[in-house]
């Protein structure tokens, strides 16, 4: 108690001077006690004034699981560019290979096209120029069996040669003018020697109508001994 610290016969009034003190030992001993009050575990009990400052603890759990996360997502956004990719790849491929294709067919149908025209145009040439023949008593014979097998008019190469020979030795521009006929007025002319009249009768279209044409003296002369003697094969004299 306060009162025991007083020494005796004093008065018990308290001056300015001692209330300072005493307030200021009071003030001592309650710090003192504050801050060596220990509790019986060892740690220093946390007052309201003097709260220390809790640790925070940290985890890496959650970014490890973030980090996952946006590491799946950028390998999946990798894949679908990957397959975009591909596909578009893919799809210049096959334009380019069709592209090649269509102008492979392109180019064929052209070539086929120019092989017929060319086969055409050969054609309309053959149609356009008849076949030539030599102008002499080969051509002739030739060109006259061409003119007969198209009208069915039998005769060989040989029948025709031998009658030429007999009648007029090959001279296109022979006549008779001593035989009965030229005593007639008609006398025979051209290379089978054929008088007019016969002639006209037993001429073929297309071949001039001049007697003196070797090809055309030999038609019609065919023409009258395939209708006289089957075939101009079976004379072997006048006829």
């Amino acid at each position: 108690m306060l009162k025991n610290i007083l020494p005796r016969g004093r008065s018990r009034s308290l001056n300015r001077t001692h209330k300072i003190a005493i307030a200021g030992v009071g003030t001592l001993g309650a710090a003192a006690v504050a801050f060596t009050a220990v509790p019986a575990s060892g740690q220093t009990t946390a007052t309201s004034e003097a709260a220390p400052t809790a640790k925070v603890a940290y985890s890496t759990k959650q970014i490890q699981d973030v980090h996952a996360g946006v590491t799946g997502q950028l390998a999946g956004a990798s894949q679908k560019v990957a397959a975009i990719e591909a596909k578009q790849e893919a799809a210049a491929k096959k334009a380019t290979a069709e592209k090649k294709a269509a102008a492979k067919k392109a180019v064929s149908q052209r070539e086929a096209k120019e092989t017929v025209s060319r086969s055409a145009a050969r054609t309309e040439v053959k149609k356009a120029a008849p076949k030539s023949y030599p102008n002499n008593l080969d051509g002739w014979i030739r060109e006259a069996r061409a003119i007969m097998k198209k009208h069915g008019i039998p005769g060989s190469y040989e029948g025709i040669h031998r009658n030429i020979m007999r009648e007029s030795s090959g001279n296109p521009m022979a006549i008779n003018d001593w035989d009965i006929n030229a005593i007639n007025g008609i006398p025979s002319k051209g290379l089978l020697q054929v008088i007019p009249p016969t002639f006209e009768a037993y001429h073929v279209a297309g071949t001039s109508k001049n007697i003196y044409d070797p090809v055309a003296n030999i038609v019609a002369a065919c023409n009258y001994a395939a209708d006289k003697y089957g075939t101009m094969d079976n004379v072997d004299s006048a006829y």
